[in-house]
C-alpha cells in the first residue's frame, strides 16, 4: 500500500500535470509555433530517457543512437518510399525497439560508468554509419532535407499549430503510458532494483529482464521523439545521432528532476527557451547554460520540479505535526 505521504506526492504532482495541459494547450499561441513543437518533442525523448535514469537507475550516453537515428529512418521511408506520417513512426519506433534489444542484450549486465560507455561506444557506431556507409540515403553532413509532412489520418499537416496539436496529443498519450508503466507492478520493482539490486535479487526478480524491458521501452519513446522532430521540421542532421545530443538530454532530465514524471518535461522546456533566448542575447550561450545548470544542480539537488514537490510535502508534514 501507498504511505500518505505517497498519496500527496501523486497528488502534487497531478497538480502539476494538469498545469502543464492547460499551458501545452495554449502554447502554440504564446511563443513561435516551431519552437512550442521542439518543447514537446524533446519533452517527449526526456520524459523517455527518465524511465530509464530516474527510476530504473542506468545512465545511458548513446540514447542519441534511438532519437536521431529513428529521425533519419522516419525521414528515409518517407520521403524515399512515401510511406505515410503515422506508419512512419511506427517504424521508427521499430528500430528503436529493435536497436535497444541488441545492445541492451550485450550492455545490459554493466553497471554505473561501464554501462554508459558502452551504449556511447553503440550511438558513435550509429554516427559513423549516417556519416559514411549509409550517405546516399542519409545525406552525410547535409542531412536529410525536404521530408514532407503528408496527413496524420487524413488531416492535413500544413499548417503549424495543427502539426502541434497533432504532435502534443501524442505526447500526452505517451506520457500517460509512462505514469501507468511506473505506478504498475513492473514499475514497482524497477524501483526496488534502482534502490537495492541485490535485494531484489535476493526476492527472486529477474533484475536484467527487467532492466532490458526498461531500456527497451525507454528508447521505444525516444524514437517516438525523433520521428516525430524530423516530421515537423522537415530535416534531421547529424547533429541528432552525436553524442552531444546524448547530454543534452541528460541535461534536462537532470535539471527538470529525475525520477518524477514531470520534471523532465519542465527541464526540456527550461533548457530550449534558455538556449533560444541566449542565442540571442550573448555570444557564448553554451557557457552560460553550463552555468545555470551547475547552479540548479546545487541549489535544486531533486531538480525543478522535484525540489517543488519535496518542499511542498514537508510543508504538510509540518503542517500535521
Amino acid at each position: 500500500m501507498l504511505s500518505s505521504g505517497q498519496h500527496e506526492s501523486r497528488g502534487y504532482s497531478a497538480y502539476v500535470g494538469a498545469g502543464l495541459f492547460i499551458l501545452g494547450l495554449a502554447l502554440p499561441w504564446i511563443m513561435y509555433p516551431v519552437l512550442a513543437m521542439n518543447i514537446v518533442v524533446w519533452a517527449l525523448f526526456a520524459v523517455g530517457f527518465n524511465l530509464l535514469l530516474g527510476y530504473g537507475g542506468l545512465l545511458s550516453f548513446g540514447h542519441a543512437m534511438f532519437f536521431g537515428g529513428a529521425s533519419y529512418v522516419v525521414g528515409i521511408v518517407i520521403l524515399h518510399y512515401h510511406v505515410p506520417m503515422p506508419l512512419a513512426l511506427l517504424i521508427g519506433v521499430l528500430y528503436a525497439v529493435v536497436l535497444a534489444f541488441l545492445v541492451g542484450a550485450l550492455s545490459i549486465r554493466s553497471q554505473g560508468i561501464y554501462f554508459a560507455m558502452i551504449t556511447l561506444a553503440f550511438a558513435q557506431l550509429i554516427y559513423f554509419l549516417v556519416s559514411g556507409a549509409f550517405i546516399g540515403l542519409t545525406g552525410g553532413e547535409n542531412g536529410l532535407q525536404a521530408v514532407p509532412r503528408g496527413t496524420f489520418f487524413g488531416l492535413p499537416l500544413n499548417d503549424d499549430r495543427v502539426m502541434y496539436y497533432v504532435l502534443f496529443a501524442i505526447t500526452v498519450a505517451v506520457v500517460a503510458f509512462v505514469i501507468r508503466t511506473i505506478h504498475s507492478p513492473f514499475g514497482q520493482v524497477l524501483k526496488a532494483i534502482r534502490e537495492n539490486e541485490q535485494r531484489a535479487r535476493s526476492l527472486g526478480y529477474e533484475v536484467d529482464r527487467y532492466k532490458l524491458m526498461a531500456f527497451v521501452l525507454s528508447a521505444a519513446v525516444s524514437g517516438l521523439a525523433g520521428g516525430m522532430l524530423v516530421v515537423h521540421q522537415h530535416f534531421t542532421v547529424m547533429d541528432n545521432v552525436d553524442w552531444q545530443t546524448s547530454g543534452q538530454v541528460v541535461m534536462m532530465t537532470l535539471l527538470g528532476g529525475m525520477g518524477t514524471v514531470y520534471g523532465p518535461i519542465v527541464g526540456a522546456a527550461f533548457y530550449l527557451l534558455l538556449s533560444d533566448r541566449l542565442a540571442v542575447l550573448v555570444s557564448a550561450p553554451g557557457v552560460v547554460i553550463g552555468l545555470m545548470f551547475i547552479i540548479t544542480v546545487l541549489v535544486f539537488r531533486r531538480g525543478i520540479v522535484g525540489e517543488i514537490l519535496a518542499r511542498l510535502e514537508l510543508r504538510r508534514s509540518r503542517a500535521r505535526t
